[in-house]
């Protein structure tokens, strides 16, 4: 048996002399293992996000071999309503538990559908509308990327705002505040 060609699961593979070996694990790491409540946060969100973007599609379907603008639409109020979020819930809102999983990773999560941008882009190179999918390639990925922008200095501004208010009535930054977190604006 030549040991660098019969390797099986479960194998002891040799590790870099120059790196320490780990200690032993005796248990789970700490805060990698979600509570269920965390579990069941993110599973209410996804049922109400999946259901939403679901919805949209029936109210505004896409005809077929065309631009596919309620999908390209999801996605990009999704990237901007993520990157708002998550700036009001890092640097604004006080600290929770379960707001994160629930909007972010469970309802957002659900509601956008950047594997159906794939499939719709797919679907459109295979019928020979290449302008279309083209367009729904490039323009998904500019407008995601501008969404996702513009989410992050909306909340920053409003951050920023918050800060200037306080200030200007004598109350010290507050944990919640850019001045408390990294600076950040």
């Amino acid at each position: 048996m030549d040991p660098d060609v019969d390797l099986v699961p479960g194998d002891e593979l040799p590790t870099d002399p120059d790196v320490p070996e780990p200690a032993p694990r005796t248990g789970p790491r700490p805060g990698h293992r979600a509570s269920g409540a965390v579990v069941g946060a993110i599973a209410a969100g996804g049922a109400l996000g999946g259901p939403a973007r679901y919805g949209l599609g029936l109210a505004f379907p896409t005809a077929p071999h065309t631009f596919p603008a309620t999908t390209f639409a999801v996605n990009v109020t999704g990237a901007f309503a993520l990157a708002l979020l998550l700036v009001f819930i890092l640097d604004i809102w006080p600290p929770t538990t379960y707001v994160r999983p629930f909007f972010c990773v469970g309802f957002l999560g659900a509601y956008t559908t950047f594997s159906t941008w794939m499939v719709d882009t797919d679907r459109l190179l295979a019928a020979g509308a290449w302008p279309a999918a083209v367009a729904n390639l490039l323009l998904s990925l500019a407008a995601g990327v501008a969404a996702t922008s513009l989410g992050l200095s909306v909340g920053r501004g409003v951050a920023a705002h918050r800060a200037r208010r306080r200030t200007a009535h004598g109350a010290a930054a507050e944990p919640g505040t850019p001045e408390r977190i990294g600076g950040r604006r």
